[in-house]
């Protein structure tokens, strides 16, 4: 009797406890899947006017990141805080933000340029990583990377850094602009500097003489404990930008390296470097790839980010890479002919059907073209046994055919043309599925969202939201939250029965995933990270 009832506590703590939870990695957890347990989030939100010029003070030109004026909360900075509804905080972030916030220790992680620079002595094209209070909003520290110099085919202009770190206790881990794989202490230089000593270096920038000038670092400087350079130590040619977010399973951590084509989008640099490694989460050594044929066939760049799966007892990591397969890979190596450590295979699918591969008469699709081939850049999801993936482009190549897949991750060997179900009714998708009670959400570039059968691939509904989208649905409390280029987002509810709850407008393109966490809805938009919360009425504090 005494078990049984200690069981029930158990149980009973345990579901209490689902509404408060952090979100301390992109989907929350390693199966990624973009569905969170909170409860009592907001429809109804307003994210504010903004202030005009007099009471937004510049730095060379651009606002400063402490303008606050009379009729702001702390940390609202150059939004009027007043004019907001159910938002707790408003923090100003750079020009474009591609990052998903990430929520973990009592702090806001989020990848941003620097075209609203935090600190004064590091002005210009930055990769950040801005790191703000959880409750008020107040900016904590942030961490600083240069352009990697060798021109914007591999560090683009402005991106900034795409992705937001991966927590761990009190580690982070996170890819840079400069083909980076960079692990920092997640209390930042509060409790002294920890591991590399060398951060000044780190945020070097050539002068005007072209020599580095070094900024000490100071306590709003990321500590930052280690730096994996894939393109120095593998030769890897990544694409346009790093991006994909870090999987941490154990003591080691799986990254894509985003190795890619040139500007002609014809010819692969480094078809010998892996798209795809394996290192110690604790050093940062290299302990294993992936064959480097994902490299020598890659479309575009491998920007997709890994999953763990346990699939029947047997841990798996699946990975979906540039040349539009999926791959299901075991967290051990074995050394090649070569001495390379590569990570064993148990299977590969192409989730390209062959028609978009080649025409009629066998030729292959140009690569681009509305009807041609793609890479995978979504995350893959896995769900009751089973693995779920669309195929899609870079944004720039515009519309086209896609695929939605679903995979049984129990199979070996090559399985291409042996999927569970596929869904042709979407098109290129670079959106991450949130998978609930048997239903898939996904939304695709062109704009709209799906609601599947998770078993069958059958179509439920689909929402037009009349807006390009960049982001991944995010399912929690009867609700689906799910933004697009066109600055708005929409809230529908989850289920059978397409149903509009409500939508908001915001004043730049909302391009990453909303995220709940504790009780407070996050939505990121290119210029600001909002903290909603019902009944919220800007209580920051600085």
């Amino acid at each position: 009797m005494k078990k049984q009832t200690l069981t029930l506590l158990t149980a009973a703590f345990a579901v209490a406890g689902l509404h408060a939870a952090d979100w301390p990695q992109w989907g929350g957890v390693n199966s990624r899947n973009m569905v969170s347990p909170e409860t009592g989030l907001p429809v109804e939100m307003a994210p504010g006017k903004k202030l005009g010029p007099k009471a937004a003070p510049k730095i060379a030109g651009r606002l400063r990141p402490d303008a606050q004026e009379a009729n702001t909360a702390p940390g609202a900075e150059d939004i009027d805080i007043s004019t907001t509804k159910n938002c707790l905080w408003v923090a100003k972030l750079g020009s474009q933000t591609y990052g998903t916030p990430v929520v973990a220790d009592g702090k806001v992680f989020v990848g941003t340029n620097n075209e609203s620079p935090r600190n004064p002595a590091h002005i210009g094209d930055r990769g950040i990583v801005m790191v703000f209070e959880e409750k008020t909003g107040k900016f904590l520290y942030q961490m600083v990377s240069p352009k990697m110099g060798t021109g914007k085919v591999n560090d683009w202009e402005y991106l900034g850094v795409c992705a937001s770190p991966t927590i761990v206790g009190k580690k982070g881990y996170v890819p840079g602009n400069r083909c980076q794989i960079i692990c920092f202490d997640v209390d930042g230089m509060a409790n002294g500097n920890q591991g590399m000593q060398d951060e000044a270096a780190f945020m070097a920038s050539p002068g005007p003489d072209g020599k580095p000038v070094e900024v000490p670092p100071g306590a709003q400087d990321m500590d930052i404990l280690w730096v994996y350079d894939m393109y120095k130590e593998l030769g890897v040619f990544q694409h346009n930008a790093t991006s994909g977010y870090p999987l941490v399973v154990g003591d080691k951590v799986f990254v894509a390296t985003c190795n890619g084509v040139d500007w002609t989008h014809t010819n692969i640099p480094a078809p010998n470097a892996p798209s795809f490694i394996m290192l110690d989460a604790n050093t940062g050594e290299l302990l294993g790839e992936q064959s480097a044929e994902t490299s020598a066939r890659v479309l575009h760049a491998s920007w997709s980010s890994a999953i763990e799966a346990d699939v029947k007892g047997q841990q798996q990591i699946v990975f979906a890479a540039g040349d539009g397969w999926i791959y299901g890979l075991a967290p051990e190596t074995k050394p090649n002919e070569e001495g390379l450590n590569l990570l064993k295979e148990y299977w590969r699918y192409d989730a390209n059907p062959p028609e978009y591969r080649k025409d009629e008469s066998g030729k292959p699709r140009k690569y681009a073209e509305f009807d041609g081939p793609s890479e995978i850049i979504s995350t893959p999801v896995y769900y009751d046994g089973l693995v779920y993936v669309p195929i899609g482009q870079d944004p720039e190549h515009g519309e086209g055919l896609g695929m939605f897949s679903c995979i049984d991750p129990t199979k070996t060997g090559d399985i291409s043309g042996k999927p569970v179900w596929t869904f042709k009714g979407i098109e290129r998708s670079i959106s991450t599925p949130a998978i609930k009670d048997g239903l898939i959400y996904v939304g695709d570039y062109t704009g709209r969202l799906f609601c599947l059968d998770a078993k069958t691939g059958k179509e439920q509904w689909k929402f037009d939201t009349k807006g390009h989208i960049w982001g991944s649905p995010l399912v929690a409390d009867g609700k689906v939250y799910i933004g697009n280029e066109e600055g708005e987002l929409f809230i529908l509810a989850e289920g059978k029965e397409m149903k509009e709850l409500g939508s908001v407008e915001f004043p730049s393109p909302v391009m990453g995933t909303p995220v709940a966490a504790n009780g407070v809805l996050y939505v990121t938009t290119h210029t600001h990270l909002y903290a909603f919360k019902q009944g919220a009425q800007g209580v920051a504090k600085n």
